[in-house]
């Protein structure tokens, strides 16, 4: 079984940045694209972000593009999110998630992913 536990959310204003880590238990992360997701109130769960398992390759959604940054660092099990310039419709809970498949290189469906953190979040507001 694999636990995924993020943290770093918090009350920002519009403009500022933080940085959401995931970590994960288990021998295998490093075998495995991870993925950033988030769910705002009334919103279905979309794409943020993926990292390959090497990190060498990535893909974000259009929305946060040149904004945020994905990485990974494998000798900690840990991903990360980098998150600067939040704008108001940044807000809503960020969950990240392990692939489904091995050695997939990068994965951008919620259905490509079968483990998933509890989420934290990030509320941007003036």
């Amino acid at each position: 079984q694999v636990q995924l536990v993020e943290s770093g959310g918090g009350l920002v204003q519009p403009g500022d940045s933080l940085r959401l880590s995931c970590a994960a238990s288990g021998r295998t992360f490093s075998t495995y694209a991870m993925g950033w997701f988030r769910q705002a109130p009334g919103k279905e769960r979309e794409f943020v972000a993926t990292i390959s398992r090497s990190g060498g390759s990535t893909a974000y959604a259009d929305s946060v593009k040149g904004r945020f940054t994905i990485s990974r660092d494998n000798a900690k099990n840990t991903v990360y999110l980098q998150m600067n310039s939040l704008k108001p419709e940044d807000t809503a809970v960020y969950y990240c998630a392990r692939a489904r498949v091995p050695y997939v290189l990068i994965a951008t469906r919620t259905y490509e992913y079968d483990y998933w953190g509890q989420g934290t979040q990030v509320t941007v507001s003036s």
